[in-house]
């Protein structure tokens, strides 16, 4: 429950940081350049992360990849530090692609190992699933409604004490139970089959909530807090409701209540905010699949799902 609780933390303030340092680069950019900025980040931040994910289930010391992440997300922030007192525009533009560069990468390595050690030390737990990834939204809300230089230091300085910690509680057990972990019984076909079905319905999931999201209006500022803590109380609870009644039953009460609240989404923003919190009850059930259909392959089915994220966002927009 410690290193799970530490790890829960530490989304919350990997994700956090990264939107404020991005934010505050934004001052420094042109409106074209700022798009090119953000595109960057999330292309390297997301779909990056099956590669990263390969990565972790390969290596034998797991906490490789959060030192990295680490070590990344401080050089980010260190550089986006130095942008504010260059007088050069075309290096200013440089380094504030190389802080994205940077930022995505790390927010990647980051991201599957916390999946893939949060599913290893949980016997791929749903409600443990859920809980971990809850709290990036809360800080993507926190990062953006309040950004600042003093927060991203604070960001930073709580991120490299509590990775520390958690390596230090951790010692190398990952390594051992890694070796003697047996790999899922599935068929090629069935395993591709049933990854394919979990990313499309990740990529209809990630449409739909940005639907929901982008029709909640953004003023005052504390109505991001609320979209934040409405999407991160969905993902925990889902986990909860999925475990007590099972995955059928909340898959199905899901899509009743995601159906009437797209249907009647311009009758109050409650229904917005209720939409949005439903739909966000799926994720931990579809990170719990994706490791039950690639057992010993966590990283690269955490990293699977956090690439299909991003067409879903994108068809949104359009």
């Amino acid at each position: 429950m410690e290193r799970l609780g530490i790890s829960t933390l530490l989304h919350f303030l990997v994700d956090g940081l990264c939107l404020c340092c991005l934010y505050l680069m934004a001052a420094s950019c042109s409106t074209a350049s700022l798009v090119g900025v953000f595109l960057l980040y999330n292309v390297l931040a997301f779909l990056t992360q099956p590669l990263s994910g390969l990565c972790a289930d390969r290596l034998r010391e797991p906490h490789w990849m959060l030192l990295g992440a680490v070590v990344l997300l401080t050089l980010a922030v260190g550089v986006a530090s130095a942008v504010v007192a260059v007088v050069s525009l075309n290096t200013s533009r440089l380094l504030i692609l190389l802080v994205a560069t940077m930022l995505g990468l790390g927010n990647s390595l980051f991201h599957v190992w916390g999946g893939r050690q949060v599913a290893l030390t949980t016997a791929n737990d749903m409600r443990a699933l859920g809980l971990f990834v809850s709290t990036g939204a809360m800080g993507l809300a926190v990062g953006a409604v309040f950004c600042s230089w003093p927060l991203l230091y604070m960001f930073l300085l709580a991120l490299c004490l509590l990775a520390a910690v958690y390596v230090q509680r951790d010692g190398r057990p990952s390594a051992k139970t890694d070796d003697n972990r047996v790999k899922g019984g599935f068929g090629f076909g069935v395993v591709v089959l049933a990854v394919l079905a979990l990313m499309g319905f990740v990529m209809l999931r990630s449409f739909v909530g940005e639907a929901f999201s982008a029709d909640i209006p953004k003023q005052p500022k504390s109505m991001l807090l609320l979209i934040g803590a409405v999407a991160m109380l969905g993902k925990m609870a889902g986990g909860w409701v999925a475990r007590q009644f099972g995955i059928i039953k909340t898959l199905l009460t899901v899509a009743v209540v995601v159906a009437l609240c797209a249907l009647l989404r311009d009758e109050s923003e409650a229904l917005l905010l209720t939409g949005l919190f439903a739909v966000n009850c799926t994720m931990p059930v579809t990170l719990y699949l994706a490791n039950v259909v690639l057992k010993g392959r966590e990283g690269l089915a955490f990293g699977l799902l956090a690439a299909a994220l991003i067409p879903g966002y994108l068809l949104a927009y359009l």
